[in-house]
């Protein structure tokens, strides 16, 4: 139990960071996050505050696709989400003091590309440790056991329907997108594929507990 709660730190970790990175990029951030940045224009909030929003929900949403209110897996969710939202949005904040943002555009995209890795990997090392996850996680968890048989490709890109719904209507009301770019096309043909990866290949031996 202590060794789960250390890795699902170290999972935390990881996605933040991943998240901060193509945040603070700008070349294009995971589906979620990126529509999680386009309402926080649009809205004019908090990015931690949006994410916050964003994560309720969904949480809710999830709570239909299980057609019950489990709410020891709610309380779960909203443990992770509360201060993963605001430690993506300080360490997004803390990483414009190295201005990362006024590196060249080729090593921009090989960092935006390994925050899009680092998400899937943080990704799935708390999916399957599954103490308690972020309610996104949670939701392309249930797609991808209870109705997709196991598959994560499929299952990523059913989930991400909805934040990309959320990125073009924010596009139609202000003619603008944010942290859209080639990191969201990456993180939308290929997170999938980098959770499978890390399935595979990180923590080789940590297996799906408590589905």
């Amino acid at each position: 139990m202590l060794g789960d709660c250390i890795l699902l730190i170290i999972s935390i970790i990881i996605n933040s960071l991943g998240n901060a990175l193509t945040v603070s990029l700008n070349l294009g951030s995971a589906l979620w996050t990126a529509s999680a940045v386009n309402m926080s224009h649009l809205f004019n909030m908090n990015l931690g505050n949006i994410l916050l929003l964003e994560g309720i929900a969904v949480i809710l949403s999830n709570a239909m696709l299980l057609h019950q209110f489990d709410w020891h897996r709610m309380l779960g969710n909203v443990l992770f989400m509360v201060p993963f939202s605001y430690l993506v949005s300080g360490i997004a904040q803390l990483l414009t003091v190295f201005h990362i943002q006024q590196l060249s555009l080729v090593p921009s995209v090989i960092l935006d590309i390994i925050g899009v890795m680092m998400i899937g990997c943080g990704i799935s090392i708390y999916q399957r440790i599954n103490l308690i996850l972020h309610p996104n996680d949670d939701f392309m968890q249930i797609l991808r056991f209870r109705y997709l048989h196991g598959n994560a490709v499929t299952a990523s890109l059913v989930a991400f329907i909805i934040p990309i719904t959320i990125i073009a209507i924010c596009f139609v009301i202000q003619r603008h997108l944010w942290a859209v770019n080639i990191g969201t096309i990456v993180a939308l043909l290929f997170q999938g594929t980098f959770i499978a990866l890390s399935d595979r290949y990180i923590f080789r031996k940590l297996k799906h507990q408590r589905l």
